[in-house]
């Protein structure tokens, strides 16, 4: 008889390594997504962007990846950028463990690993749990894609701008954070 297999949780999650790799629990199994430095760069680009944007009109907090998000269902999600606006946290403090509210915004940087299944499971995982706006950004086709629903999909050209309803008045050149 094969013994059942053991549930991950929250618990287990905070054990991971620090090793550069972005771990999330995900239907009870803690899973890994390998970034390389091309990754790791336009995040950055686009989340100091997005945080003094964010800091200099008040608007709210701005996660990196390192922050898990408790949705819903039982996962804990980590966009690589995540926004959340002002007034959904007791006490407008980030807390120390896991947010307790799903973002307003998630961003994901597409690794050249990423499967597209993947991909569009974590962005209807996120707009059912309530995330206002949701951005793939994948830098080797130099393109993006903001999703407000399963049906309000817009792509972005590397000539395009990067902005939404959720931050009001920043706009920024896809192509800006790609080169």
């Amino acid at each position: 008889m094969a013994a059942a297999a053991r549930t991950a949780t929250e618990a287990d999650l905070l054990q991971t390594p620090r090793d550069g790799y972005k771990y999330e629990l995900v239907d009870g199994e803690i899973r890994v997504s390998p970034a390389g430095s091309r990754h790791g760069a336009v995040c950055l680009a686009l989340g100091a962007r997005i945080l003094a944007h964010v800091r200099q009109r008040s608007l709210g907090h701005v996660f990196d990846s390192s922050t898990g998000f408790r949705m819903p269902g039982g996962n804990v999600r980590s966009p690589d950028v995540g926004f959340v606006a002002r007034g959904r946290l007791e006490g407008e403090r980030a807390p120390d463990g896991f947010c307790p509210v799903p973002p307003d915004l998630a961003i994901e940087v597409l690794s050249p690993e990423d499967r597209t299944r993947a991909v569009l499971d974590k962005v209807g995982e996120y707009l059912q749990a309530g995330v206002s706006e949701v951005w793939v950004i994948d830098p080797r086709r130099r393109a993006a894609v903001l999703h407000r629903s399963l049906t309000d999909v817009r792509s972005i050209g590397s000539d395009d701008a990067l902005e939404g309803a959720i931050l009001p008045g920043f706009s920024c050149r896809l192509a800006e954070i790609l080169d």
